[in-house]
Parts: structure tokens; sequence; C-alpha cells
């Protein structure tokens, strides 16, 4: 069966700087390919035959560099963004998207299974899927817990866990209900409308690697990593 997905890649890259001063982040190399090619070959090896970029800065930068996606065997065509849209608006301006389709941030660098994401969302039905992560975040201070301007307890360098999207997912086209045409609306306005309307969203954690490249401290972990998990690559 065709599967479709698209590859958000229309953002400045502005927080990778100075990497993407002369590159748009999609085309930032990690080792000794970039990022956008790494995840294009694991989406057409998990049978993502059909995949659409969304673009906007260095777009034609973008475009020569994927062309139609003839040489990797699938099928590459592009939604320009005449202006930042965020997240989930550029969905609204792709005229043919199938009733499910897979949605994901161009610097993802992960050994996530796109085809069983995809599966469990069909079996469950669902509106919107979540591919989530549990990170942990070493506090660098010693943290005080004061109740009226006395101490109670402390805490040197406290761990906090917490779950986090992976920023991959796949949706069912009535999404495109909740989002407004020809508006900025990302991720997290679309999250607070399905709480808003008790909308149900399905969860599902991936234990195994993954990393956001946003940043220039991510992106030199990317680096380093990757060629440990490379054989890991779904």
């Amino acid at each position: 069966m065709s599967k479709r997905a698209i590859i958000l890649a229309g953002g400045k890259g502005t927080r990778l700087r100075p990497y993407t001063l002369s590159l748009p982040k999609p085309l930032v190399p990690v080792a000794d390919k970039p990022i956008i090619q790494i995840i294009i070959e694991q989406l057409i090896k998990n049978g993502f035959d059909h995949i659409t970029l969304t673009i906007n800065h260095m777009a034609e930068v973008i475009k020569a560099f994927c062309g139609d996606g003839s040489r990797w065997g699938a099928h590459i065509d592009y939604s320009l963004e005449d202006k930042p849209l965020g997240t989930m608006a550029p969905l609204k301006i792709i005229k043919d998207l199938p009733d499910n389709f897979l949605v994901m941030n161009g610097d993802v660098l992960t050994d996530l299974n796109f085809k069983e994401l995809y599966d469990a969302h069909l079996l469950g039905d669902n509106i919107f899927t979540i591919s989530s992560f549990q990170r942990e975040n070493i506090n660098d201070y010693g943290v005080l817990d004061v109740k009226n301007g006395t101490l109670i307890n402390f805490r040197e360098k406290p761990l906090t866990i917490f779950e986090v999207s992976m920023g991959v997912y796949i949706l069912n086209k009535k999404v495109l209900d909740y989002i407004p045409a020809n508006s900025f609306y990302g991720f997290d306005q679309l999250m607070l409308s399905f709480l808003k309307k008790d909308e149900k969203v399905k969860v599902i954690k991936h234990v195994g690697y993954w990393l956001d490249i946003g940043r220039p401290d991510d992106y030199q972990q990317a680096n380093e990593d990757y060629e440990k998990i490379l054989g890991k690559l779904k």
C-alpha cells in the first residue's frame, strides 16, 4: 500500500547558527549525509513512497538537492509557503492528502520504525498519533523549596524526567478541520485545541534513539552518535 509522508522543511534554522548561515537546515550534514537525505532514505525503507517537503527558506536549494526523488526510487514533490506558517498550517495548503499520513520535522535523527508507528495509528483508528520520547534533565543548581520564607527542603541538582514529542506524527485527514487557513498555526495550538474539545490523541513512547538537531550542541552530538546508531536506523 502506498504511504504518504510530509517533511516540514521550511524553517530558517536560526537556533542552529552558524551552521545554517549558508545552508538550509535540512541540508546540514550529519557525518557524510544531509539530515534530509537520512530521513528520506528511512521513510522509503518504511514504505513511504510519496514524500512532500514543505519549503520556504532557501526553497530552491532544497529542491535542487532532493529533486523529484527518482534517485531514491520514490516520488518527491513540494509545497511552497509564501510566508512562515508554523508546523501544522502548512498541511492546509496541500490539496491531495490521503486519509492518513505521516508528518515529521526535517531535523530529526532517530531509529524509530515509521511503519510500525503508522500501522499502530491505523489499528487504533486515531485522529492524531504522537511519537514520544523520555528525556532527562539535570538542573544545574541546588533547588530550595521554600514556604513562607523558610527553607523546608533542599535538592542538589535534581533530575527531572519528562515525556516529549519527537516531532514525528501520524495524522488522519480530519485534523485539517481544526487548522485555520492562511494563518500561522503550530503543534502547540493544535494540541490545546484537541484538549479543549476532548479529542483523543494517542501517544506512543519510543524506546531507542532520538535527537532533535535544532541546536549546535545537539548537532555536534548527532555527528558523534551517527556511526554508532547507523546499523539501528530503520
